[in-house]
């Protein structure tokens, strides 16, 4: 009997050229959701794209990790969610952290402390050495946050929340990398942003205003009386809230700037005597935790903003301001186009922005509302399968689809991965946050990248911390069970949605590592 033809031999630049050209754009012939049918009628491939969009992945469950309580219920469950527990041994890993069992107070005065006594060493190599183990523990703070980001973004059953987390740290962003911000970002993350990830906007613009990472990133902490610093102001409104066409000008900067006089961070010891100030000021003084409102460095003259006066004096004038700012109509259009863009893609259909914008204003800025708003759109059904994933949401989906159902040992290799595709957490440096539109993560380099890491993920190098700072195997790496993707209740859902293309590149793959690569490479894969 002769023998079947062996599969021609893949070929890495062959895959590469098929990747290029339809990475970006979208799939041809995806089945999907269309008008406003009901999700207790659609279908199964549907109902999986549902659960990539709004969690960071689908598992390997596909839609059967809807059962028993169908796609309505769960939607509603991501969109006000119970309190979530963490599988054990995650949560144990988050406990034992230092950023879980020391208050960031405590941490960043400690660190600030110990930066000052190394640069006051009497000797140059005594300086280095001692900036050097401070330099080492900052960065051990900022992968300690990232890491508890990873684990809640792999294994939380809320992950709405942890998605919408991700997005409101990206449109509040801040860079660790600036001053001593690595001991922040991750109390910043966890205090300020996500507990309002899906609540009201206002709230959640509030709360990045006072924390001490924000007014030190946009240095608001040097913005006082008589040496104004517009950095804050200027993001406040061009990035946080009305857009840069949002109708405001350089003097709502301005006047702007002059309300945030004062609003700054204190690392006096707590429970110390406030500065000493005259009388009528003393009342106005607030301090909590590291925000500190000092009315000795507060403008009092009147203001006036987006045409209108500002009535309130003191703390309560920066509380009238953030109103004013969030209650915008320009605020509706802005914040509700970037959530668009998030979770339908590159162009969100105007008649979704309008309902959008709609309900944030009819709602006063409620998140949830405004995403169930969202859910319910045609637009949205429509562009399940549809959207480009971003790094995050494509090394995350990844490791999701590979393995969701047990904790990894550790999250350097994801992190690591996150830095070679250029999207590291709380990495990056300018204010505007990661572009979330497809041209910017598509060019052939990052295409060349994923097909890396989607060969090492597809032969299970996630399930040992990474030997090297790449996220690669080593030499030495022992070998490693693939993942078996192809026999996962997700990946059969799909197979009928597949281009020719991808289903040739699949029948050549010659072992289960081979045909994880290509799946995971695929531009099925790509989009989510």
């Amino acid at each position: 009997m002769t023998s079947p033809p062996r599969p021609a031999p893949l070929r890495r630049r062959t895959v590469l050229a098929g990747l290029l050209g339809a990475a970006a754009g979208a799939l041809p012939g995806m089945a999907c959701a269309t008008g406003m049918e009901a999700w207790s009628t659609a279908d199964e491939p549907t109902l999986a794209r549902l659960l990539d969009r709004v969690t960071w992945g689908c598992t390997a469950q596909g839609a059967q990790a809807l059962a028993p309580q169908g796609a309505q219920a769960c939607l509603a469950a991501q969109l006000r969610p119970p309190p979530a527990a963490l599988p054990r041994e995650a949560q144990a890993r988050i406990d034992a952290m230092t950023i879980s069992r020391v208050p960031a107070e405590a941490l960043a005065l400690e660190m600030d402390a110990r930066h000052r006594a190394a640069k006051a060493l009497p000797t140059e190599d005594a300086r280095k050495a001692a900036l050097k183990a401070w330099q080492q523990d900052m960065r051990a703070l900022q992968q300690e946050a990232a890491e508890r980001f990873v684990l809640r973004a792999l294994y939380t059953p809320a992950q709405l929340r942890e998605k919408m987390t991700w997005f409101w740290m990206n449109h509040f962003n801040v860079f660790a990398g600036k001053g001593s911000l690595r001991a922040l970002v991750g109390d910043y993350e966890e205090r300020a942003v996500r507990p309002h990830a899906l609540g009201r906007f206002r709230d959640l613009l509030g709360a990045t205003a006072r924390h001490p990472a924000m007014l030190r990133y946009l240095d608001n902490a040097q913005n006082a009386a008589g040496r104004i610093n517009e950095n804050y102001a200027r993001e406040l409104m061009e990035l946080h809230t009305l857009g840069v066409d949002g109708g405001y000008s350089q003097q709502d900067v301005q006047e702007l700037a002059r309300v945030l006089t004062g609003v700054g961070v204190s690392l006096r010891p707590p429970g110390e005597e406030p500065p000493r100030m005259k009388p009528a000021l003393r009342r106005h003084y607030v301090r909590q935790g590291l925000f500190e409102f000092n009315p000795q460095r507060h403008d009092w003259d009147p203001k006036t903003l987006l045409g209108q006066p500002l009535r309130a004096e003191g703390l309560a004038e920066v509380d009238e301001a953030l109103d004013r700012l969030a209650r915008a109509p320009a605020t509706a259009r802005f914040v509700t186009r970037k959530v668009a863009l998030f979770l339908v893609g590159d162009n969100p259909p105007p008649a979704l922005l309008q309902t959008l914008a709609r309900t944030f204003e009819r709602t006063d800025g409620d998140i949830a509302a405004v995403l169930e708003a969202l859910f319910n759109a045609p637009g949205f059904r429509a562009s399940l399968g549809q959207r480009f994933r971003d790094p995050v949401h494509y090394v995350l989906a990844a490791l999701r689809l590979a393995h969701g159902d047990a904790v990894l040992p550790g999250a350097e290799p994801a992190l690591a991965w996150l830095q070679r595709l250029a999207e590291p957490l709380y990495g990056r440096a300018t204010p505007d946050g990661y572009p979330l539109d497809a041209a910017a993560w598509s060019g052939s380099g990052q295409m060349s990248t994923r097909f890396e890491i989607a060969r090492a993920i597809g032969a299970g190098a996630a399930t040992a911390p990474a030997p090297r700072e790449d996220g690669m195997a080593g030499p030495a790496a022992p070998q490693r069970t693939p993942p078996p993707l192809a026999q996962s209740a997700y990946v059969r859902a799909l197979q009928p949605a597949w281009t020719t293309a991808t289903r040739n590149a699949l029948a050549q793959a010659a072992s289960p590592r081979e045909w994880n690569l290509l799946f995971l490479a695929s531009p099925e894969f790509m989009h989510g």
